[in-house]
């Protein structure tokens, strides 16, 4: 008997608010100070919500969203602004 395995994509499994906002703030925790590590979090969240509308409420290109979101990029802080905004997140800061 052969076994078939599949790639585990993180977006298919975040289907409501709650699994989202455990998602995120399990990454927040884990990220340190590794800007990238939230931005690949913002662009799992991004899939699971769909990049294309996404692209639309930022008003960037599919295409930039997924290489500035990919944890490989360096997107500006601009950019994952509108991505938060886009996915009715919002930052906050405290001390």
């Amino acid at each position: 008997m052969t076994e078939h395995f599949s790639r585990w994509d993180t977006a298919e499994g975040l289907k409501t608010e709650e699994d989202i906002g455990h998602y995120l703030q399990a990454c927040m925790e884990e990220a340190g100070d590794d800007p990238a590590f939230i931005a690949k979090a913002l662009g799992t969240i991004a899939r699971a919500r769909g990049m294309s509308q996404v692209a639309r409420d930022t008003g960037l290109s599919r295409e930039i969203l997924y290489r500035a979101l990919s944890g490989e990029g360096n997107p500006e802080f601009g950019t994952l602004l509108k991505v938060a905004k886009a996915l009715g997140l919002k930052l906050h800061l405290s001390l």
